[in-house]
């Protein structure tokens, strides 16, 4: 490993380079002390779950109990929304997809929706309930998804599709009239203008209503709150740590509880699951895929990368969805996914991707490649490359598309 021109810490960067380095790292699976994979799995991911601080939702298995708030058929699909609860928060809502014409259990794939500085929209970004498109989404799927509602399409190929929201997006986002005023007043004041508090600035009752959406969901409302939404991310990240928690860990939680629903659903067959996702969503289903053994397929787009790419180069552009503290010293980044071995998994990426080194996200492939050959299970690791910026387009969902049907 090594680093040219500067890195997010200025002068610290080469110690930062060496520590590093200097990690045993004893739960990747190259580690010499390995030679097991499933020994090797099962205590990866007793490390793992020690370091990622999720909360009780009870055990991992148990379905939330689901209401279907509409059902419809949309372009030859049954689309039905859902809404259940968690033990905080608002009800998450979601949204299940598969043909008309389906008989029978279907192989299940949970739809991971994606993090892209845009918290005020969840499972609608990547899947349609009805024809009426919001222009903010359909902006949104041009940059990001080829203009397609992924979910639809993956439906469409014979799949039962489960796209949920997450803390803090769509149906789960935090309302910011619910918080205190001088907390929104100083998240959005800008950096120059801040001062120290004072007794009277922290005393002010006010509640500031004018960063929440209505329910016309104008474009200008939406980037508002999406702006706040990104200056509070770091307030969310220290408030859940001081609480025992963290985000990454929180997130995984709910993922769990959707795998579960899934699963449990009477025309989904629980042997057949798999998940994917983009960006936001592809660090989700490293998460998911890696520590869940119901996910029997993954796919990962657009978030494969190393411990040192973001602690040297990319962090200031990444969420705090990712970050686990401790876990770097156990393991690097591509060894959560290998947590799955021998099960499939693919990974997309984009050579022009500026969110992550390239130099980087190849030393994250030898890694998974490796491990996979260790265990002698090369055939079912693949990591495809696609001229391009951070996007998930036509091209690589047929190639997922077309990994779920070859595993699935």
């Amino acid at each position: 490993m090594s680093s040219t021109g500067p890195v997010l810490l200025g002068a610290y960067g080469a110690w930062i380079e060496d520590r590093l380095s200097a990690q045993e790292r004893k739960y990747s699976f190259l580690d010499d002390g390995w030679s097991d994979a499933a020994t090797w799995s099962r205590e990866a991911k007793k490390a793992f779950a020690a370091q990622i601080l999720s909360p009780e939702l009870g055990t991992p298995s148990a379905a939330p109990r689901a209401e279907v708030t509409d059902r419809r058929v949309v372009d030859d699909l049954v689309v039905e929304e859902l809404s259940w609860r968690l033990p905080f928060g608002p009800p998450t809502r979601a949204c299940f997809l598969k043909r008309a014409d389906a008989a029978g259990r279907l192989p299940g794939v949970v739809a991971l929706h994606d993090h892209g500085a845009n918290k005020y929209f969840g499972w609608r970004k990547i899947a349609d309930a009805q024809e009426r498109i919001h222009p903010h989404v359909r902006d949104y799927r041009k940059l990001y998804y080829g203009g397609r509602a992924w979910a639809n399409e993956l439906a469409k190929r014979g799949f039962g599709v489960l796209v949920h929201d997450i803390f803090p997006f769509g149906s789960r986002m935090i309302r910011v009239s619910d918080l205190p005023g001088p907390v929104v007043d100083r998240t959005m004041t800008r950096p120059e203008e801040l001062r120290e508090l004072t007794p009277e600035s922290v005393a002010s009752g006010t509640v500031r209503a004018d960063y929440d959406v209505s329910r016309e969901e104008s474009i200008p409302e939406i980037d508002r709150y999406n702006a706040f939404a990104g200056h509070y991310e770091s307030t969310i990240a220290k408030a859940l740590f001081s609480a025992g928690l963290s985000w990454p860990g929180l997130v995984l939680a709910e993922d769990r509880t959707a795998l579960a629903y899934l699963a449990s659903r009477p025309d989904i067959d629980p042997d057949r699951l798999g998940c994917c996702g983009l960006s936001g969503g592809g660090l989700r289903a490293n998460y998911l895929a890696g520590t869940d053994e119901r996910v029997r397929c993954s796919v990962t787009a657009g978030f494969m990368t190393t411990w040192a790419d973001l602690a040297l180069h990319t962090a200031y552009t990444h969420t705090w969805m990712i970050y686990i503290p401790g876990l770097p010293r156990l393991m690097d980044f591509p060894d959560i996914l290998a947590m799955r071995i021998p099960l499939p998994s693919l990974v997309l990426a984009t050579r022009q991707d500026p969110l992550f080194t390239l130099a980087e996200v190849r030393r994250a492939e030898a890694t998974l490649a490796a491990s996979y050959r260790k265990a002698g299970a090369e055939d079912r690791f693949t990591m495809t490359y696609y001229d391009g910026p951070h996007r998930f387009d036509e091209p690589m969902q047929e190639e997922a598309f077309s990994w779920f049907e070859r595993w699935l």
